[in-house]
């Protein structure tokens, strides 16, 4: 008796105790997901690295044509008119939005961090996702990204579009818009 309980013991050790173990995460990194319209996004963002607000107010010509993009006028915050921007420029037509919560429905997440993904954090005081942007890769526990109105501190309210390096733990949902250009999807 004491023999079939050791190995049950180990047995559901193999199939469910793997991801308890010092440096092993939940979330699991995709296996080569690295497609190419993946990469065409990533390339469209990195492009905007660099890019600052004109006066520190939401404004400036950049940040005026990601906020244009989804009908929203300059002084308003603008990390996921920047996703919607990136995506439009690579002919996708979803997601158009300005509401960073709403880059996150249940059709669209994944837990799978893959390049290009859609990243949001959750902010308890608002008690809503109230920053978004690009997963560029995984670092261990760490995200390396690509984000619009952030800064170098992190903040969600910065002064334009930089590459951060954030704990994964600090991310509520990642979202796969890439999986299609468009459709019955669309926000």
């Amino acid at each position: 008796m004491a023999t079939i309980r050791f190995f049950l013991g180990i047995v559901c050790f193999a199939l469910f105790g793997g991801y308890s173990l010092p440096g092993r995460n939940s979330i699991k990194p995709a296996a080569n997901r690295a497609t190419a319209d993946g990469e065409k996004l990533l390339q469209i963002a990195k492009k905007e690295l660099g890019v600052r607000e004109a006066s520190g107010r939401n404004d400036g010509p950049r940040v005026a044509a990601y906020l244009r993009y989804v009908n929203i006028g300059e002084g308003s915050p603008w990390c996921a008119a920047f996703v919607s921007w990136v995506f439009g420029q690579a002919g996708y037509s979803a997601p158009r939005t300005a509401w960073s919560p709403a880059l996150f429905p249940v059709n669209k997440r994944t837990q799978e961090v893959s390049r290009a993904v859609v990243f949001g954090i959750y902010f308890n005081q608002l008690k809503r996702i109230a920053h978004c942007g690009f997963a560029e890769r995984r670092d261990g526990d760490w995200l390396i990204t690509i984000e619009g109105n952030t800064n170098m501190a992190g903040s969600r309210e910065g002064d334009g579009v930089y590459r951060k390096r954030r704990a994964l733990k600090a991310v509520k949902y990642f979202a796969d818009w890439s999986n299609r250009k468009g459709g019955d999807d669309e926000i």
